[in-house]
């Protein structure tokens, strides 16, 4: 899915200048790449960055992170937003250019799939977690549980997690036609608390909520343990990219307020899992 928003003032863009300029002469950060970073996480931190940056104005578009990094490569963005690390085509495309992609690594994107805490069912395979949001599986019954349907709830198609879950747990399967969709995180646990036959998905780290439980998934927790050793399956890593020695002072900005403390808690807040985890001192060099 491709998407391109702006935020703040109407936007006027100076060709391939590394930062644009808008009527006001304000500079814009443009970024561009990844769903998952663009449809939600994006905007959040963009708007807390804004609170203590209020002249910079920022331009986001979510064509994915292949299209992104090569934005970034053609001079189209300032930054590009990846949930993968640059691949070989793409640095061998920045080699031809003469320049060097330089990563900076914000934390991760991981799901949760949570049910009801009453529910005996505390692990699944990917295959039965596929099969359940796809429809394949409408019973508990057919995965160890009680003779009972099960009721789906999901995030609405506007949400990058909708898209994201598909990707990770589904194998880019449809979800089922009967799934509720819901707007955020927080509506799908309180449904699921209140549905002991329900089960959904939900940020990494508001699964300690009263009523549901994190169904582990091939016998591996959700948690942000599971998630930095590499070994939960629905998690993968958030970076920017820039191009070395092209960063606008704006764009540098962002990424230093994204990487340190309060970037990382508004992360943390909305269901990541940060790259800074508690007690780490904040510090850290890595730019």
């Amino acid at each position: 899915m491709s998407r391109c928003f702006r935020l703040g003032a109407v936007l006027v863009l100076a060709g391939l200048a590394v930062t644009a300029v808008s009527e006001n002469a304000k500079p814009v950060v443009r970024i561009r790449g990844s769903n998952t970073f663009g449809e939600e996480l994006g905007p959040l931190l963009i708007e807390s960055f804004k609170r203590s940056n209020p002249g910079v104005e920022f331009e986001m578009g979510t064509e994915g992170t292949g299209d992104g990094i090569r934005a970034l490569l053609d001079g189209e963005c300032d930054v590009a937003s990846a949930s993968r690390i640059a691949n070989e085509d793409e640095l061998r495309l920045a080699r031809t250019k003469n320049v060097r992609l330089r990563s900076h690594f914000l934390g991760h994107y991981g799901v949760a799939v949570i049910a009801h805490a009453g529910n005996p069912v505390r692990s699944l395979t990917h295959a039965q977690i596929r099969d359940i949001f796809t429809g394949a599986i409408s019973n508990w019954n057919d995965v160890g549980g009680k003779d009972a349907p099960i009721d789906l709830y999901i995030r609405d198609p506007v949400s990058g997690t909708y898209l994201g879950f598909q990707e990770l747990a589904m194998d880019n399967r449809p979800y089922a036609k009967a799934a509720t969709q819901l707007h955020s995180y927080h509506e799908i646990a309180e449904a699921i608390a209140k549905n002991p036959n329900g089960i959904g998905y939900t940020g990494m780290t508001l699964v300690p909520k009263k009523g549901v439980h994190a169904v582990h998934v091939n016998g591996i927790p959700a948690n942000a343990v599971s998630v930095n050793e590499g070994l939960y399956p629905y998690a993968r890593g958030l970076r920017l990219y820039t191009i070395t020695g092209q960063t606008s002072e704006e764009a540098f900005l962002f990424i230093r307020f994204v990487r340190g403390r309060e970037g990382q808690g508004v992360m943390e807040k909305n269901g990541y899992v940060p790259r800074l985890l508690p007690r780490v001192d904040a510090g850290m060099p890595g730019y």
